[in-house]
């Protein structure tokens, strides 16, 4: 049975950084998947953050985290990684991950991220 289980969420201050985390389980070959974080807030929809392609690494982020976020994936290891520097008070919400591939997406439980003074 495939898994993602994220992690790393917590409290943070304006202007702080954490790094959040998502271990894949049960996948024959995780580096076949392409890997994304996507978030929501509060009475919002879901919304994608970052995303990385299988095949050549290609990233793509959203607007309003550019220059803050960065995507990593770590196939030897099965996990996928999202820094987020400079955090704003908007970036408050649960964090997920999601793995997909032909067959469709996979996602993980997510983990909530709070920016509050």
């Amino acid at each position: 049975q495939v898994q993602l289980v994220e992690s790393g969420g917590g409290l943070v201050q304006p202007g702080g950084s954490l790094t959040l985390s998502c271990a894949a389980s049960g996948f024959t070959f995780f580096s076949a998947y392409d890997v994304s974080w996507y978030r929501q807030a509060p009475a919002q929809e879901r919304e994608l953050v970052a995303s990385m392609a299988r095949a050549d690494g290609t990233t793509n982020y959203a607007d309003s985290v550019k220059g803050r976020f960065y995507i990593s994936r770590d196939d030897a290891k099965n996990s996928v990684h999202l820094q987020m520097n400079n955090l704003k008070y908007e970036d408050t919400a649960v964090y997920y991950c999601k793995a997909e591939r032909s067959l469709g997406p996979i996602w993980g439980q997510g983990t909530q991220v709070t920016v509050s003074s």
